[in-house]
């Protein structure tokens, strides 16, 4: 598997979900000697998700089931509890069939045994093509399902990280940190994706997203209703935003409708506060008015932020020797953005210089603006360069060094 981890820039592109692990031949990881074997009601359980059938089996005791929408072939006998003497010995059968099964859903089962996942699938009805009613899937539509799905995780992320209704380039280092171990493989046709996000370190993302969608879907009823956006405000408590708008715009343009199903994984259960089997959340085209307008809403509404940052100086620029200048920090403390643009009157553009050249990072005291992402400090006041200890400064100093192009304060250059 790899990581497809780009930062999004823009409405386009989100975090980062490794791939879904393709099938491959021997045994499941799950199967190896010395592992623990899965609790067999959550194997259970997983089954009846993916849609296998029982048919039959001593009651009580275990149950036969097989692959969906076949009554022959591989089947699997699963004990119905651990307490009987020969239920490790048909658990690991079972494995041993799932991993040789050649049912897509096989892998999946696997997949949510080995790490106990989240469930989020999302889907997408689209027109049939000469290639879909062959069973093949149009690349430019598989890659806009990716997209859309990959934000709507984003924004999940971001909306578990604080409440805003627009967070642009603030918390995204966090929320992408915390996307880092979920899973994203392809459903049959290419028409619908599965993101497995791991109980231990996304579990508050997918219920954050839980209650976002479920809010969305109530204010644009509401506003289609009504046409009046005040659900929208109130949504924001819920975890709706921006981000979220837009991925939804993303996930239903071009399309029939869409929907987002999401399953909590049965070895954890239910959260606290969501229900045991959420609703799947459903949108369709003629939802794109009211989400574009929460969108843009949500961009003009939301406020600047008063900050003090810390940041470490990556670039300076001004047109002439002397006078105001625009300077770049990589953020340290005080902001949760990677960095921000400042402009300067001309005695603390040259405090800044200073304290570039000699490795120090710089304090300043300003209002993040929503313009351009939360990525522009203005009004700032109080700038003075930062002790800091010797291994820190020789670490600034390196990357100094490594960047001594960008340090032509006289020069023009491409603005920060």
């Amino acid at each position: 598997m790899h990581r497809s981890m780009d930062e999004p820039t823009g409405g386009a592109g989100l975090p980062a979900a490794r791939s879904h692990p393709t099938a491959r031949p021997g045994p499941p990881p799950l199967a190896g000697a010395g592992e623990e074997l899965p609790d067999p009601a959550v194997l259970g359980a997983l089954l009846r998700r993916h849609g296998w059938q029982r048919r039959g089996g001593a009651p009580g005791r275990y149950g036969r089931w097989t692959p969906p929408g076949s009554a022959t072939g591989t089947s699997l006998l699963v004990p119905e509890s651990a307490a009987f003497p020969d239920s490790g010995e048909l658990i690991e059968e079972a494995l041993l069939a799932l991993g040789r099964s050649p049912d897509p859903s096989a892998r999946d089962i696997l997949v949510s045994l080995t790490v106990p996942s989240d469930e989020i699938r999302w889907w997408r009805e689209v027109p049939e093509s000469a290639a879909g009613a062959a069973g093949a899937s149009v690349w430019t539509e598989a890659e806009e399902l990716r997209s859309a799905a990959r934000q709507v995780l984003m924004a999940g992320a971001l909306a578990a990280r604080g409440r805003a209704g627009y967070h642009g380039a603030r918390h995204r280092r966090k929320a992408r940190a915390a996307l880092d171990d979920a899973l994203i493989g392809p459903g049959a046709g290419g028409r619908s994706l599965t993101a497995y996000v791991p109980v231990d370190s996304g579990r508050a993302v997918a219920v954050r997203l839980c209650h976002a969608l479920h809010a969305t879907r109530e204010a644009v009823d509401y506003q289609r209703a009504t046409g009046g956006m005040e659900a929208f405000d109130s949504a924001v408590a819920a975890g709706v935003g921006r981000e979220l708008t837009e991925a939804l715009i993303a996930l239903v343009r071009g399309s029939e409708g869409a929907g987002i199903d999401l399953r909590w994984a049965p070895a954890a259960g239910a959260p606290d506060g969501c229900p045991a089997r959420p609703a799947p959340v459903e949108f369709s085209p003629g939802d794109l008015p009211a989400l574009r307008a929460a969108g843009a809403r949500y961009l003009r509404d939301e406020p600047a932020v008063q900050v003090r940052l810390t940041g470490a100086v990556v670039r300076l620029r001004r047109s002439g020797p002397r006078g105001a200048g625009i300077v770049r920090l990589r953020v340290l403390a005080g902001a949760e953005v990677a960095h921000v643009r400042v402009e300067l009157d001309e005695e603390a553009y040259r405090i800044a210089g200073h304290a570039h050249l000699v490795g120090l990072p710089l304090r300043v005291e300003g209002r993040l603006e929503n313009r351009g992402g939360f990525r522009r400090l203005t009004g700032a006041s109080q700038v003075a360069p930062v002790q800091v200890d010797e291994a820190e400064r020789d670490r600034l100093m390196k990357a100094l060094q490594e960047n001594v192009d960008h340090f032509e304060e006289a020069c023009a250059g491409e603005e920060p």
